[in-house]
């Protein structure tokens, strides 16, 4: 019997190790019961969902044929990757909505479809301001609004 959908099947691998994973990690805490919870509960129950997913997955790669992989896409994981640390390096540099610009600009810049245009400028300001809306206004999470480059 042989892999007949390498996508499933390593997606099924991905999704089984990421669970394994999971309820390793829940396992020293208490689990409770489905009426009171523990703090293990939770991750192992969605971890035990997420086994059976993967399980399913590697099943279907054996019994539906499908695409082979393709080339791994580094470029867009480079930046991808890149845009999230720069967030992290620059919030308490020049706040939260300088720093909220840059992972916008540049997570773009790994689609190839992306174009800078008006259209895509106000959908980035509009994000911005969603973000400070509801995190730091309405949850309160402690970004600074400037950060310390300029005074804040």
């Amino acid at each position: 019997m042989s892999v007949r959908n390498p996508r499933d099947f390593w997606a099924g691998a991905i999704y089984l190790a990421l669970a394994v994973v999971v309820i390793w990690i829940g396992r020293n805490y208490h689990q409770g019961t489905a009426e009171r919870m523990g703090p293990g509960y939770f991750p192992t129950v969605l971890g035990s969902i997420l086994a059976l997913i993967g399980v399913a997955a590697i099943v279907r790669s054996f019994l539906r044929p499908g695409e082979p992989i393709g080339a791994f896409a580094w470029r867009p994981l480079g930046l991808v990757l890149g845009a999230t640390v720069l967030f992290g390096l620059l919030l308490p540099r020049v706040g939260v909505v300088a720093s909220l610009a840059v992972p916008i600009v540049v997570g773009a810049l790994a689609s190839r479809y992306s174009r800078l245009d008006v259209k895509s400028a106000a959908a980035a300001a509009g994000l911005i301001a969603f973000c400070v809306i509801v995190f730091v206004k309405g949850l309160g999470v402690p970004m600074p609004m400037l950060g310390s480059w300029f005074g804040g």
